[in-house]
C-alpha cells in the first residue's frame, strides 16, 4: 500500500512522529480487508494487538511516498502475526512485527473462525 506523508505526520522538524508509523501499518491492514470485501470489525468479534515489536532505521519525511508491505507469518488458534515493513523507494525505514487477538465484543478470546483463517491467509502482500 502506498501512503504520501501529510504535515499533519511529522513533527515540527517535518520528520514523521515516531507512532505514526504504527497508524500507517493499521492502515494497510485494513485495507487487506477492505481488497478482499470485509472490514477488520467482524461479525463474531475484532482484533486488538496484544503484542508488538518494533524497528526504526531511518525517518521517513514531509511529502515522501511511502510503501507498506504486509505478510502473515504466524496464525494460531485465537490469533495471528503480522510482519509489515515501510519502505521509501528500496530504502527500508521501519519494520514491525504485530500479534493481534481476536476477542468477541464481550473482550473474551475467541478461536478465529474457518473462513477468517482463510481470508488471513490470503493476505500475502500489499
Amino acid at each position: 500500500m502506498k501512503i504520501r506523508v501529510y504535515y499533519e505526520d511529522t513533527d515540527v522538524g517535518g520528520v514523521v512522529y515516531h507512532s505514526n508509523y504504527l497508524n500507517f501499518c493499521e492502515r494497510a491492514r485494513s485495507e487487506l480487508f477492505f481488497a478482499k470485501g470485509a472490514t477488520p470489525e467482524l461479525e463474531e468479534g475484532h482484533f486488538v494487538a496484544s503484542h508488538l515489536e518494533a524497528q526504526f532505521f531511518k525517518p521517513a519525511k514531509l511529502a515522501d511516498i511511502l510503501h507498506v508491505s504486509t505478510k502473515l507469518i504466524k496464525m494460531r488458534g485465537a490469533s495471528f502475526t503480522l510482519h509489515h515493513e515501510i519502505y521509501k523507494d528500496e530504502e527500508k525505514l521501519f519494520q514491525m512485527d504485530i500479534t493481534l487477538a481476536h476477542i468477541d465484543y464481550d473482550g473474551k478470546l475467541i478461536r478465529i473462525s474457518a473462513g477468517v483463517k482463510e481470508l488471513l491467509d490470503s493476505f500475502i502482500d500489499s
